[in-house]
């Protein structure tokens, strides 16, 4: 039947329906009249060839984007490739689609960054499978300076809707060519961005320092202040805010000597969020509100969503919950209109964590629940590991401790794989080791609880958080007080306050709980007066004098277990062996089939125990683009 039909075209129109079979998943007609052009077909003949194909059922013609979009059925591309092969002009029709594609993508990748960003993406999601088509061309034949032109100009694009992995394949195929010295810098740190945004591979640091060795030789100013923002963006996704800190200043420094607007609004969030990471709250309020005005004036709403992110996590610190809930919900319809769903589902885990702390606990796992559907969906770890967390710290809450130990363990696993990655701990570990913890004093394991918020102690320190190490030692107040050790608990109280009013961020009464019950125990066995006492004393100490004040040193949960004071139950919570990575967390386990806890360890009455998956490699890998750093709790 094609055949048939293909006898009876003039030679124009055969011309236009082979060189047709190029596309992948159709084109428009400015893409059309650019690529089936050619010595014996006009560039603007080509639309009304295709409008005699459509009529001749050859040609396909749909509503896109941008106009019209034609394409061929899957037969009579088939049919049409071999025409153009026959014909001698594979190849030349091919480096024409590859050439105009890659134009495409650069044309489109400034307006990524303003009002018309919306289109811009809409417009490159149409083209996916083009693009697509003409990178793997691009790389096939070795043409290293095209592959490198279009995957840089695509990197924005990629981060933008989530499609990270997607960027790190690309990247890495174009940078196995050779090609100009500038191109392969401006590939290699966004290669570099993007490993450690998915959590991909080891010596995520050196090479984030070989990408910026990469600009060395460079003389790009712009260029290099836009990578090493990028990779400072990228660092505090781990939570490693001295790299954040010196490469976000530098951009700084050099956008607002070039007076790029763009590149000063995205520094000044940067800043921000090292700022919320040191707990320096009233100078990461500035400098995000000032980012904010700028994205606004620049009409870029991904920019809006990057700013708010710090100034809701800001107001769900210092106790305005209101505040966050409303910046959540409006960014949650920018993102939803912009369709980036990796920041739809950070959202709503935000609104969840809001829901938990007003004790909305039907709320909580609704919008958590969907938040990791949606994350695992996109294939985002980070997001799915967020979301999941948020069902772990639901679960405690509501007194269902197997479920949460089950979520939280799987992150906690995850969270290991990511810290033998990066080099240093991934910062979500002080929440979980935290949260497992007081899991462990309220299951009435007062050893396994002090090594578990020892070990957070230790990761808090080296994340630079004050008030992750508060965090810890309420824990280990905890502890403490199940020792019988009272006065000592008092004093990791005191402590602990004093740290957070010292960060402008004491504890709002929503999320006084866990500090709370501590507090009532040991008042209880002190007594009003020495409890005061006790607590005034360490309120009037360094938080880390008071800390070791019983041992000297930390000890970590790894080593607890291998000790004397190690227990049965306590050794399963802490999986040494690497979990495997994996995009959908498991379901936590039910009463019913699930683990059960018995004499201080578990067992199963079906299925494997998760603990003992987990260290012999088998779990989930859960776990974002604003560019934001991951927080996993609004407590820590």
């Amino acid at each position: 039947m094609i055949d048939w039909s293909w006898e009876l075209l003039p030679g124009p129109e055969r011309a236009v329906l082979r060189r047709m079979a190029v596309f992948a998943g159709g084109c428009t007609p400015g893409s059309a009249e650019a690529v089936c052009a050619g010595d014996d077909v006009a560039a603007g003949d080509v639309v009304d060839l295709l409008a005699r194909l459509v009529d001749r059922s050859l040609v396909v013609v749909t509503d896109g984007v941008d106009g019209p979009r034609y394409r061929l059925l899957e037969s009579v591309a088939a049919y049409g490739r071999e025409q153009l092969s026959a014909a001698g002009e594979l190849e030349r029709v091919q480096v024409r689609h590859q050439e105009h594609h890659t134009g495409l993508a650069e044309r489109a990748a400034p307006h990524l960054y303003g009002p018309d960003q919306r289109r811009r993406l809409e417009h490159l999601d149409a083209e996916s499978g083009n693009l697509r088509a003409a990178l793997d061309g691009a790389v096939a034949r070795g043409a290293g300076d095209l592959a490198l032109r279009l995957v840089t100009a695509l990197s924005w694009y990629w981060y933008l809707r989530g499609r990270h992995r997607e960027a790190h394949r690309a990247l890495d195929a174009a940078l196995t060519l050779d090609g100009d010295v500038r191109a392969i810098a401006r590939a290699t740190a966004w290669r570099a961005g993007f490993a450690m945004l998915v959590g991909d591979g080891t010596d995520l640091l050196a090479r984030s320092r070989a990408a910026q060795a990469a600009y060395d030789d460079v003389d790009e100013p712009g260029q290099r202040a836009r990578a090493e923002w990028f990779l400072a963006h990228a660092h505090l996704h781990f939570g490693d805010a001295p790299a954040g800190d010196a490469l976000s200043a530098s951009a700084l420094a050099t956008f607002r000597r070039l007076d790029d607007g763009w590149g000063i609004a995205a520094a000044l969030s940067t800043r921000a969020k090292v700022a919320m990471f040191r707990g320096e709250l009233a100078a990461a309020e500035r400098a995000a509100v000032e980012s904010l005005r700028r994205f606004v004036a620049l009409g870029d709403r991904w920019g809006r969503l990057l700013a708010d992110d710090v100034l809701a996590y800001h107001a769900e610190v210092t106790g305005d919950h209101a505040t966050a809930a409303r910046l959540h919900r409006e960014d949650l319809r920018i993102a939803e209109d912009l369709q980036l769903w990796t920041d739809v589902s950070y959202r709503l885990s935000g609104l969840g964590r809001l829901a938990l702390l007003s004790g909305d606990f039907a709320a909580t796992e609704e919008l958590h629940e969907r938040a990791r559907r949606l994350a695992a969906d996109q294939g985002d770890a980070f997001a799915a590991e967020y979301a999941q967390v948020g069902l772990g710290l639901g679960a405690r809450r509501q007194g269902d401790l197997d479920a949460a130990e089950a979520h939280l363990g799987a992150a906690l696993a995850w969270n290991r794989r990511l810290q033998a990655d990066y080099g240093v701990p991934y910062y979500g570990i002080t929440l979980l080791l935290a949260e497992l913890g007081f899991i462990a004093e309220l299951r009435g394991d007062a050893a396994c609880a002090d090594a578990l918020h020892r070990e957070g102690v230790a990761a808090a320190r080296a994340v630079g958080e004050p008030r992750a190490i508060a965090l810890a030692a309420e824990g280990l107040a905890g502890a403490a007080a199940m020792a019988g050790e009272h006065e000592r608990a008092a004093r990791l109280l005191g402590a602990a306050s004093a740290a957070r009013e010292a960060v402008g961020a004491p504890l709002p009464a929503a999320e006084r709980g866990d500090v709370d019950r501590i507090a009532t125990a040991a008042r209880a066995a002190l007594g009003e007066e020495a409890f005061a006492a006790a607590f005034a004393a360490g309120a009037a100490s360094p938080l880390e004098d008071v800390v070791r004040a019983r041992t000297g040193r930390v000890t970590t949960a790894a080593s607890a277990r291998r000790g004397p004071a190690a227990v049965e139950g306590c050794s399963p919570c802490f999986p040494t062996t690497q979990a495997t990575p994996v995009p959908r967390p498991p379901r936590p386990p039910t009463r019913r089939g699930g683990p059960r806890r018995r004499s201080g360890c578990w067992s199963s009455r079906r299925g494997p125990d998760w603990r003992r998956a987990a260290s012999a490699g088998w779990t989930t890998r859960a776990g974002s683009s604003t560019g934001r750093s991951r927080r996993s709790s609004p407590r820590a």
